[in-house]
């Protein structure tokens, strides 16, 4: 597989005591989820073989509510955002361009994911996972605007989490 980068940054310091050995778990997810991908074929850049970069702020809602108002338009914070660095379509036109690839960027909100996991009664860790999976699917191209690609990406976080011993997060009651 392709060498892979984290650079994480923790904005809130209640990230270090809300998920043990944060940096260990976060390049542990990543490395699943290229794993996974790679080896379902799912995307050029993991193809590629350069190096791939990815920066991940572990932030709070203040910070994600600013970032969600300027460029999604939505005046409230969310539980994790993306921001992709690559243009997929003209990726393969553009590979010879680079040495390495910042995939791009991922910001998580600690009270937003805290209350989700209480109210779901899942271990922040757990819900950290998840939420890290999803923001790196989405780097990686994948959506959840229809129903079906809701549904192919949902089976990819289910596989990659059961990779990890979490349980399926769409599980339902």
């Amino acid at each position: 597989m392709t060498d892979s980068f984290l650079n994480l940054d923790v904005e809130d310091t209640r990230w270090n005591e809300a998920v043990s050995q944060i940096d260990v778990v976060s390049e542990n997810v990543k490395d699943a989820v290229f794993s996974y991908v790679a080896e379902h074929g799912e995307s050029e850049v993991l193809q590629a073989g350069l190096p791939v970069i990815v920066n991940v702020c572990l932030s709070n809602d203040e910070r994600v509510h600013a970032l969600n108002k300027e460029f999604r338009g939505m005046d409230k914070p969310t539980n994790v955002l993306s921001f992709a660095n690559i243009d997929f379509d003209g990726f393969a036109a553009e590979r010879d361009l680079y040495q390495e690839i910042e995939l791009g960027d991922i910001i998580i909100a600690f009270e937003t994911m805290q209350k989700e996991a209480d109210s779901e009664g899942i271990s922040m860790f757990e819900h950290y996972c998840h939420l890290l999976t999803h923001g790196l699917l989405h780097l990686l191209g994948f959506d959840h605007i229809t129903e079906d690609e809701a549904a192919y990406m949902e089976g990819f976080e289910i596989d990659i989490l059961q990779s990890l011993q979490i349980a399926n997060p769409y599980k339902e009651d």
